[in-house]
């Protein structure tokens, strides 16, 4: 295997873009956040990524120490990555560069893939500036559902998924119904969690310690 290219820079900053500039390693890396995922479902949420590419950036991640690969138990038998200690601590980079490209999000444009999951780092860091990151906190738009598990995410990036793709797995401590565009305003600053709650933008449900703070606010 060939090394990868190095911007030979005795810097931090060069370093760590040695180990994760090349396009597409940081969106692995959100997907990855939810957990173990097979290449299958890797390559289905990275739309626009070619097959080749995806098992070349993989394979880099993996001499990085980002993330490892397993065969999982039969009936499954197949293999799934997921991230290492020092994978997950790209989570506050990936909230990080998210804030700060927000505002380009503007309206979707026609050729814009999305996926409901791909606002779960945003919806994390609102409920964190709402006194609300607390338990398992599902959320539904219409492009589709995911959770969150927010204390999880604020308190520690060493184990455990950030979020989940598809409903709770089991009752919520907070049930939030919302939409795209709501998400991308929150996201981009333009509103705060609590406000949207109030102005019936974003409906709460459940008993959770997370839901009662949105609706008490």
């Amino acid at each position: 295997m060939s090394p990868r290219r190095s911007y030979d820079q005795y810097c931090s900053a060069a370093r760590a873009l040695d180990a994760v500039g090349d396009r597409w390693t940081l969106l692995i890396v959100r997907e990855l956040l939810a957990g173990p995922r097979r290449y299958t479902d890797l390559h289905a949420d990275l739309p626009g990524v070619s097959t080749d590419v995806l098992a070349s950036r993989l394979k880099d991640m993996e001499r990085e120490g980002l993330t490892t690969r397993r065969r999982l138990p039969p009936p499954g038998a197949a293999y799934v990555y997921e991230l290492t200690a020092r994978g997950r601590g790209l989570l506050p980079v990936l909230e990080a560069l998210g804030a700060w490209g927000a505002g380009e999000l503007g309206e979707r444009r026609p050729t814009d893939a999305v996926r409901a999951h791909w606002f779960a780092l945003p919806l994390l860091r609102a409920l964190r500036e709402a006194g609300a990151a607390e338990g398992v906190v599902e959320v539904r738009l219409e492009e589709g559902a995911f959770h969150l598990y927010a204390d999880a995410a604020a308190d520690s990036v060493e184990e455990g998924p950030v979020y989940g793709d598809g409903p709770a797995p089991g009752e919520p401590d907070a049930r939030l119904v919302l939409d795209a565009v709501t998400c991308a305003a929150l996201g981009r600053g333009e509103t705060v969690l609590r406000e949207a709650v109030r102005d019936g933008r974003v409906r709460v449900t459940g008993d959770g310690t997370a839901a009662k703070a949105l609706r008490e606010g």
